[in-house]
């Protein structure tokens, strides 16, 4: 059972009884906290005891509550207490997901340390530490590394991390609810099992504001299946949420805020500092723009996201640590750890898709534990407005979501095995065992294992006559690296995040000028579309394209000219089964709407009165004609990937049934789809058959399983996205991974990788499972209404029609009028859809 402590005026156990804390804080130490204003809380104090017991700890606490200080306070007071002569050696490593929260505490870690007095070298070590600095970080050890789990895999990789790491004493996991359930998770856990082999004693602190499941994260994060104790800290204050109520209408469908910049302006002005989020780095640029169109008050307002360069983004986090930005809009890049309490307002726009989500945005604001956050949700769409209010009555009870923890990644595994044989000669029992003591592979067969040997040593089957793939040299005593290029390759295409080829964008003070300044870079393929003269948004600034050179774009201001933004990529996050159940809920029960805007009501009450509402079992489908197309609205609320995959096996169906189907789209509510012929009766179409039937012929022809292996195959290291002196563009990338998969369809059709990429295609892609239940949810439970015309629910639907695959930056144009066309024709449905029901009523 998890200890929980709530923090209210006096703190009190509240799951099992405390024993008193035994924790000494020196005198320095005390004087420090005094100094600050500050009282040593005590779940702090209960991490210094779990380190003395050598007790591995889940600490689970609210955004501002001191957490990440809990977690190191424990190695500062033990570092104290050192001799000052000491030899040069790790004693901690704080391992973060983000470069920018490493950087962060980097900074607030250095402060008390140097204010205190303490003779404590901190050091840190991300993709943007300078090569000599690594160098000198290998040569001598600092007493605190801080670094990001790609990072701490290349240090294991060097044949002197057995001794760089033994006397390592512990490890700091920060903002675990982020990557511990994915294939970064598996990559850290296998990580922390080889660090746990060459440190045995050392402890394991995991932080974290949001986990869904405690338990679950607690056996993730302990040793060799052992769970850490759990310590979960809850504050009195929570959260105040609220939806905006813009001045003009909810467009009916899309992504895009522009309806509420104004009240997104009047909230950032009547703030103190606010930070903005959205949901893609294309929403970023896009919203940074529109609000600077309307900032009469030329107030500070910033852009932040992952693309930018490093200048760009640390000069971004020091002007709104210092008060100097009244707003930055960001992604999810500036959604974790950093601390900055000067920031009195959140406002998310758009649908978070998650509780916890949202929850870890909110805390960004007021970030001290005893003071409520404050936020304001902007839904662009009205689902989206139903989807906050869930969200919002989520937290309210404290309730959260996450992915579930699940098996480790067979591709990863891979990477580990070549990553071992880097470090030293290596026997295949012996790295078996390893691998075992992370709790994601606890259950790896020895035959898969076997089979993921070979395919590191030789490739297997289909490839080993190919030098290339000859990366591990096997002998009697165990297995090393084949040769020092394998090795240099392998630690330069260390990780498990597949990008495209990305480009710098360098600044030009005029087209001819010979050198600019570099702003940042952009993914290969935006510049696909691109033609000299194309203008896009990038770094909060309207850019002329000139072409590109060296690897870089030459681009010049162009502020007069109109932009051309990246595609729309709105709301492409998944969307949680907590929140669609959440949703079909609200929508189900009229009771419940008194939270969402007055208008959102009225739209769902004419919905109600045309046609009916969704419930909270089963699915309701609408048919009805419209402009020369027959359209079937299925209302699943299910997410974008089982929708997506529900369509291509409806419109296969309803092919073979001589239905004629002609297009679908999906938003994360719905799956439309339109035919030439009327569709009278939908149960064949969602039997849980089609399954079987129709699933195996759609995925042997679709490219999923190409697209899953292009991802499996360079983490596994078929492949690489670096080269010495190089950058593999993502064609180049594709064509060799695609040539491979055809090698080994021909030739190893049971190639472990094979089956793997089968397998990650049906479960990240298109989530089969997840479809299979709905399926299996729906029999007997569908509602199907015949309408003269589309419903109001149905309307945002039919807006993606024709727009919904649109990807290239030429076609934006095209967009923003098909956009203003559908808006217009939603508002003229809804228009008709009122007069109807109200001939109906005789209102």
């Amino acid at each position: 059972m998890p200890s929980k402590l709530h923090t209210t005026n006096s703190l009190k156990e509240a799951a099992v009884p405390r024993k008193e804390s035994c924790a000494i804080i020196p005198a320095p130490f005390q004087k420090w906290f005094a100094d600050q204003g500050w009282a040593v809380r005590d779940y702090q104090r209960e991490m210094i005891d779990a380190y003395a017991r050598r007790e591995d700890t889940l600490l689970i606490a609210p955004t501002g509550g001191g957490k990440t200080l809990a977690g190191f306070l424990p190695s500062l007071i033990d570092l104290a207490n050192k001799p000052k002569d000491r030899p040069a050696k790790l004693h901690t490593l704080y391992i973060s997901p983000l470069r920018a929260l490493t950087n962060d505490i980097e900074r607030n870690l250095t402060r008390p340390v140097e204010e205190i007095g303490l003779p404590i070298r901190i050091a840190a070590r991300t993709g943007d530490t300078k090569q000599y600095q690594r160098k000198k970080q290998r040569e001598t050890p600092p007493d605190i590394l801080l670094t990001t789990p790609e990072s701490l895999m290349l240090l294991l990789s060097y044949p002197e991390a057995g001794d760089y790491f033994a006397d390592l004493e512990m490890v700091i996991i920060d903002e675990m609810h982020s990557f511990a359930t994915n294939k970064r998770g598996d990559f850290t856990a296998l990580a922390l099992a080889r660090l746990k082999t060459l440190a045995p004693h050392h402890v394991r602190f995991g932080l974290s504001a949001t986990v869904a499941k405690p338990q679950d994260a607690a056996t993730w994060l302990g040793a060799a299946g052992t769970p850490a104790r759990v310590l979960e800290v809850t504050s009195s204050a929570k959260p105040q949420l609220r939806i905006i109520e813009p001045e003009t209408r909810f467009p009916l469908g899309g992504h895009n805020p522009r309806f509420a910049v104004k009240d997104i302006y009047a909230q950032i002005k009547a703030a103190r500092s606010v930070i903005v989020f959205v949901n893609t780095r294309a929403q970023a640029e896009m919203l940074f723009q529109q609000l600077w169109q309307v900032n009469e008050d030329n107030l500070p307002i910033g852009v932040y996201h992952g693309s930018l360069a490093r200048d760009r983004r640390q000069k971004t986090e020091s002007l709104i640590a210092s008060g100097h930005l009244r707003a930055v809009v960001s992604t999810s890049a500036l959604e974790m750890g950093i601390d900055w309490g000067d920031v009195d307002l959140i406002l998310q726009v758009g649908a978070p898709k998650g509780v916890s989500r949202l929850l870890q945005r909110i805390g960004r604001s007021n970030h001290r534990l005893d003071e409520p956050s404050k936020a304001v949700l902007v839904p662009t769409n009205p689902l989206e407005a139903v989807e906050c209010a869930v969200a919002m009555r989520a937290i309210e009870k404290g309730e959260r979501d996450g992915e579930d923890y699940r098996d480790g990644a067979m591709d990863v595994v891979v990477q580990y095995i070549v990553n071992r044989a880097c470090a030293e000669r290596v026997k295949p029992r012996q790295m078996l065992n390893e691998i075992r003591q992370a709790t994601p592979y606890a259950k790896l067969s020895k035959s898969d294992f076997d089979d993921l040997l070979q395919f590191a040593v030789d490739g297997g089957y289909a490839l080993k006559t190919y030098e290339r793939f000859h990366r591990l040299k096997p002998s009697s005593r165990g297995y090393q690296i084949a040769s020092v290029q394998q090795a240099r390759r392998h630690r330069m295409n260390i990780g498990t995040i597949v990008e495209f080829a990305k480009l710098k964008v360098r600044r030009m003070a005029s087209p001819k000028s010979k050198r600019g300044r570099v702003v940042g870079e952009i993914e290969e393929r935006f510049v696909m579309n691109l033609t000299p003269g194309d203008t896009f948004i990038f770094a909060g600034e309207n850019l002329k394209y000139h072409g590109i050179r060296e690897m870089a774009i030459q681009a010049s201001p162009a502020p007069k000219l109109r932009p051309k933004v990246p595609a729309f990529a709105g709301g492409v996050m998944p969307l949680s089964s907590y929140l669609a159940k959440g949703v079909r809920e609200m929508l189900s029960e009229p009771s419940q709407w008194t939270e969402l805007p007055a208008q959102i009501r009225d739209w769902l009450a004419l919905q109600r009165d045309f046609s009916e509402l969704p419930q909270k079992q089963g699915v309701m489908v609408e048919a009805f004609f419209d402009r020369d197309d027959h359209v079937l609205v299925i209302h699943s609320f299910e997410g974008r990937k089982v929708n997506q995959a529900l369509g291509f096996l409806i419109t296969q169906r309803m092919e073979a049934m001589g239905l004629k189907p002609m297009t679908f789209s999906i938003t994360d509510y719905a799956l439309t789809v339109t035919s030439l012929r009327p569709v009278n009766a939908v149960d064949d179409l969602l039997a849980t058959d089609i399954l079987d039937a129709d699933l195996e012929k759609w995925i042997v022809n679709s490219p999923m399983v190409k697209r899953s292996f292009r991802k499996i195959a360079t983490i596994a290291g078929l492949t690489e996205q670096r080269l010495p002196g190089a950058q593999r563009s993502m064609k180049q990338v594709t064509f060799s991974t695609d040539l491979i998969y055809d090698v080994l369809m021909k030739y190893e059709p049971d190639h472990v990788l094979l089956r793997i990429a089968r397998e990650e295609a049906e479960r990240d892609l298109i989530d089969i499972a997840r479809l299979r239940d709905w399926l299996s949810d729906v029999q007997g439970r569908i509602r199907f209404n015949v309408l003269p015309h589309a419903s109001p629910l149905a309307i945002p639907s039919m807006m993606q029609l024709g727009k919904e695959m649109i990807r290239g930056e030429g076609e934006q144009e095209l967009l923003r009028q098909a956009t203003e066309r559908a808006i217009s024709r939603g508002n003229d449905m809804l228009e008709q859809i009122r007069e109807t029901v109200k001939g109906a009523t005789g209102a």
